[in-house]
């Protein structure tokens, strides 16, 4: 399996968990969590953070020698970016002879190595999608909000472990190749593979309630280890 290139977009700024990349969780700024499981990897050959902070000095990023910045222009900083132009962009300056790509957040502190490599073994061999990204089933009544049911007839009333599940595309893990993103301008490319996490290790903070909960799993997972 060729080596893949990890991505990480990192905003300075953050609206609803004020400072979040760079606030400290479970003993360590955020953003280290998941540079950190990347490092660690052999599958894993660089680390770019495409990020508008000034905050990864030389001395930060000591520990980490796969990471590179890619400092943000100014067209693409804001909260209503959308990412796929940071990727456009961050495709362009990363050597041509590098092809295949992960793309993770910071707000994904615990997802797994075991994880990552199950994902890419399941892209890698014998598939025929361009792509892969992360989604957690849940098995629940869903509704759209004019009352009509997405998943389920109100009159029959299955188990909801019966129902077909609705999956989320949770945020977690985008596995892609330089092909596959031209051809659709996308990390999710024209024939994606759909791979299902545990809901747990898919948490995602994007509010004060799901920092929380990632901060009591992360010290959970460490007690125990």
């Amino acid at each position: 399996m060729k080596p893949f290139v990890a991505l990480i977009p990192i905003k300075d700024h953050s609206e609803r968990v004020p400072g979040k990349n760079f606030r400290e969780i479970a003993g360590k700024p955020l953003w280290q969590h998941i540079v950190a499981t990347l490092s660690s990897m052999e599958e894993v050959a660089s680390i770019f953070i495409d990020t508008d902070s000034q905050r990864f000095t030389r001395d930060v990023l000591l520990p980490f020698p796969k990471v590179s910045i890619i400092e943000r222009p100014q067209r693409l900083c804001g909260d209503f970016v959308p990412t796929n132009h940071l990727f456009a962009h961050d495709l362009t300056l990363i050597p041509p002879a590098h092809t295949n790509f992960l793309q993770t957040h910071t707000t994904n502190p615990l997802l797994t190595q075991a994880t990552i490599r199950s994902a890419m073994k399941a892209l890698t061999t014998g598939s025929s999608h361009d792509s892969l990204f992360t989604v957690t089933p849940y098995f629940a009544r869903f509704f759209h909000r004019d009352g009509l049911p997405i998943n389920h007839d109100p009159k029959e009333l299955k188990r909801t472990q019966d129902l077909e599940p609705v999956l989320e595309e949770n945020s977690n893990l985008y596995l892609f190749t330089r092909d596959s993103f031209a051809g659709t301008g996308s990390r999710i490319g024209s024939n994606p593979m759909m791979f299902e996490m545990d809901r747990l290790e898919a948490t995602d903070i994007d509010d004060p309630a799901t920092w929380e909960l990632a901060e009591l799993l992360l010290n959970r997972r460490a007690s125990s280890q």
